[in-house]
């Protein structure tokens, strides 16, 4: 019985993210402003958009990343493609990349918000330092970027999509200022939606939950602590994509999370034994 229960729900969920009406060509000369485009699912997200045919600003923290990202935007198709290196951790980058952005494209019709900064998994990241500048990098610089778009993304009635994560909706262990950043984020946007929505702004906003980033530097982090597996790449920034597009609240992926944040309220007991099998904690503990 639990194991039809789970696939009709399994099914419900497939068919409820596919049956989008996602139309391709809506993206072609969307103007796109990027964020933590270097790699992982921000250079796939890049890429897509490239061959969608938008005009992209693109940024991140490594210009020689960033500078490879491009050419290989151009070799895709992208009509425009411009870059900005900035660190996010400075409080005055967020104004300087959104203005960068309206200069070269004139205006914004997606402002995708997709950086991250990472501390390193265990107790020694509680620290009142490392979830200031997680706080900094990972949500004060969201809503400094959004407050600065926002007055072109009203005039376009465009979309903002937030890339954050399942620890910004489910609590785990060994990732406490990280998750509290992601947390925060989930707080301000559904916020700033419900704002929109009363002051009749047209424009959409969609948070978008995915696993463990599929780069270099998030499988370090957790390196010993977790046996969650990256989810890949290109598939986690085509539904990123698919899903600001169709203006959807909230995109999951993989699909499974969305029925752990369903569940999270009513079976805590059961998803702290799930928790549990997905981490090391005796590795964690020792970080």
């Amino acid at each position: 019985m639990k194991v039809l229960l789970l696939t009709g729900l399994g099914a419900l969920f497939f068919a409820y993210y596919w049956d989008d009406n996602f139309d391709p060509a809506s993206l072609q000369g969307a103007r796109v402003l990027l964020t933590g485009a270097n790699a992982g699912v921000g250079e796939e997200l890049a890429y897509h958009y490239a061959r969608l045919g938008s005009h992209l600003v693109l940024t991140a923290h490594t210009e020689a990343f960033l500078q490879k990202v491009v050419g290989n935007c151009r070799k895709l198709g992208a009509p425009k493609v411009f870059y900005i290196a900035a660190d996010m951790a400075s409080p005055e980058a967020p104004e300087s990349v959104v203005q960068f952005a309206l200069d070269k494209l004139g205006g914004l019709d997606y402002l995708v918000l997709n950086h991250i900064g990472g501390a390193p998994a265990g107790t020694r990241a509680r620290s009142a330092q490392a979830t200031r500048w997680l706080m900094q990098v990972n949500f004060l610089s969201y809503v400094q970027l959004t407050s600065r778009a926002l007055p072109s993304l009203t005039d376009s009635k465009g979309s903002l999509v937030v890339v954050s994560s399942l620890l910004g909706r489910v609590p785990a262990s060994f990732s406490t200022p990280y998750s509290a950043a992601k947390f925060a984020l989930d707080g301000f946007f559904g916020s700033l939606r419900r704002e929109l929505d009363v002051q009749d702004v047209n424009v959409a906003i969609t948070m978008c939950v995915l696993g463990l980033r599929d780069r270099a530097s998030a499988a370090e982090a957790v390196r010993g602590v977790t046996r969650v597996k990256a989810a890949p790449g290109p598939r986690a920034a085509l539904a990123v994509i698919r899903g600001g597009a169709t203006r959807a609240a909230g995109v999951f992926y993989p699909w499974r999370f969305h029925l752990l944040c369903l569940l999270r309220r009513w079976l805590p007991l059961p998803r702290a034994w799930f928790i549990r099998q997905e981490l090391n904690v005796t590795a964690a503990a020792a970080a």
